[in-house]
């Protein structure tokens, strides 16, 4: 049994995928296996990846349907038998250490269930565009405040205890933003620590998620702050939310934040309804700052909407300012 599997899902990432597995070859730590689930690619990266598995035992290759990234990696989390997990995606790069870094850490720090690293943002040609990737202050954050804080890392170089991981269900059924549903429930099993090391390279290209349209801006906002009432319910012992696959078909569906918000009032009590309305406002918002999303008529419609409805938003953590309530609201 090796010591760490390396999970991966890919989807036709021909341009990347060689010099992603070299760098995962080429760790310190050689006692590695490399799960690969290959999510229906197109491209040629079957015909890559099968030629690296032809002269590296360590790595297996799954190939199914095109799913999505959720379905790939519940696939690939079934073949775990190591005490540690890997996240890697098909287009980063990690740095010799990496692995080797993060084990350390875990073996040496028992009571944290995860850890992660900085990474170095490079652009499709594989040049650094000059940002770093932020470390989040998962001491302070809030499921409660608008929109959430979360208690993020960042997932290309996160590394997990496998007991951790399972204890928790693994990932559970959100289109996106599923790495910070995980996030919140791994606060559960233990600490959570991002190395201040700069480890690896996070590829930033058009073809992200996080980098399309503002129908993808809306659907990170709405998993990410139902993700954070999950939350919520686990801290004050209610049920929890039930992400299951019809949830996830109906959400996907909708095309406008209204339409989301209509049908999660089914699932949600009222004072849920409300502030998650105001929160996926504030992560939206959130979003255009960072991100080319141009909001459209009916998000600035749901959004002003959202703030008449919001009696307590001044006085939620992280509420905006009266006059700007007012001038939004009115």
């Amino acid at each position: 049994m090796a010591k760490i599997d390396v999970l991966m899902t890919v989807y036709n990432c021909s341009k990347y995928i060689s010099e992603t597995l070299k760098s995962i070859q080429n760790q310190t730590i050689e006692d590695i296996r490399i799960i690969i689930v290959d999510d229906g690619s197109t491209d040629g990266t079957s015909e890559i990846i099968q030629r690296f598995s032809d002269n590296d035992p360590r790595i297996i290759v799954i190939r199914q349907e095109n799913m999505g990234i959720i379905e790939a990696l519940k696939v690939g989390t079934k073949e775990v038998t190591a005490d540690f997990i890997a996240r890697h995606d098909g287009d980063d790069i990690s740095y010799p250490e990496r692995f080797e870094k993060q084990l350390n850490f875990l073996l040496e720090n028992p009571s944290f269930a995860a850890v992660s690293s900085r990474a170095c943002q490079i652009d499709e040609a594989g040049c650094p565009i000059g940002k770093i990737t932020t470390m989040k202050k998962i001491d302070e954050s809030d499921p409660y405040s608008l929109p959430s804080k979360e208690p993020y890392l960042l997932q290309p170089m996160l590394m997990i205890r496998s007991s951790s991981f399972f204890s928790i269900g693994g990932y559970r059924n959100l289109s996106v933003s599923e790495d910070v549903d995980l996030c919140w429930r791994l606060r559960d099993e233990g600490n959570l620590h991002t190395i201040p090391e700069i480890l690896g390279n996070y590829r930033v290209h058009p073809a992200s998620i996080s980098s399309q349209s503002i129908v993808n801006g809306r659907k990170l906002a709405i998993w990410a702050q139902l993700a954070a009432i999950s939350e919520q319910r686990r801290m004050s012992k209610k049920e929890d939310i039930d992400f299951s696959k019809k949830l996830q078909n109906e959400i996907n569906a909708s095309s406008t934040l209204q339409e989301a918000h209509d049908i999660l009032s089914e699932i949600l009590l009222r004072d849920e309804a409300i502030w998650f309305a105001s929160a996926v406002s504030a992560k939206l918002l959130e979003f255009c700052y960072y991100r080319p999303y141009e909001p459209d008529f009916s998000d600035i419609y749901f959004i002003k909407k959202s703030i008449r409805n919001d009696t307590d938003i001044k006085n939620r953590p992280g509420g905006i300012e009266e006059p700007l309530v007012d001038a939004l609201g009115s």
